[in-house]
């Protein structure tokens, strides 16, 4: 008897977190002590779905048009959406990366993510703590960089991403006006790369 009711708590506990997000990743199931067997149960009796490893939805789950952000931050622990993902969210240039671009902790463990297409980029102290915004996308919470600190981002890891999306995104956003010139100063300066992006702003202004 005393089985079956624990089961039965450990269901309603697996309800109860995916009727406050539409995507729950493992890591938070396990904290509510909710064992593998369970899961294995629900998802073979079509009570959750498995989208991936590590993470299950409700079988009438329909994802959203950010749904590869939110999934791949919920198995990034402390990932923050950056570069060329963070720029197709704020709309900005022409960018449609096929992978999630996330930023991580220099000293943080690499994750091991085989059935999501996520690029890590290491970023260490205040070029990685600054500027993170945390919106809600689809019912999901992530953590994204701003506008500002996404353009001198791009200007330091122009080795990987190409200078020329990073000029475009800084031209993009300074005719538009979706920053301003100062916070593009500050965001160069924490990324050491005012001096880089000196000469095309003052082209801009």
């Amino acid at each position: 008897m005393s089985t079956f009711y624990g089961m039965k708590t450990q269901r309603s506990k697996v309800r109860a977190l995916l009727q406050h997000s539409p995507v729950i990743s493992s890591s938070e199931i396990t904290v509510e002590g909710v064992d593998t067997k369970t899961l294995t149960r629900m998802v073979r009796e079509g009570e959750i779905r498995r989208i991936a490893r590590g993470l299950y939805t409700s079988v009438d789950y329909v994802p959203g048009s950010y749904h590869s952000l939110f999934e791949a931050s919920k198995l990034v622990e402390n990932g923050v959406v950056c570069l060329l993902s963070a720029l197709s969210f704020h709309e900005i240039g022409t960018q449609n990366p096929p992978e999630v671009w996330l930023a991580i902790p220099r000293r943080a463990r690499m994750p091991q993510v085989q059935e999501h297409p996520i690029r890590t980029v290491r970023f260490s102290g205040e070029a990685y703590m600054s500027g993170i915004e945390r919106r809600n996308v689809d019912g999901v919470e992530i953590a994204i960089y701003n506008i500002p600190k996404t353009v001198a981002d791009c200007f330091k890891y122009r080795n990987k991403i190409g200078l020329d999306v990073a000029i475009e995104s800084l031209k993009d956003v300074i005719r538009n006006k979706r920053s301003s010139i100062d916070d593009l100063i500050h965001f160069a300066e924490v990324c050491r790369v005012r001096e880089i992006m000196r000469p095309y702003m003052e082209s801009l202004v």
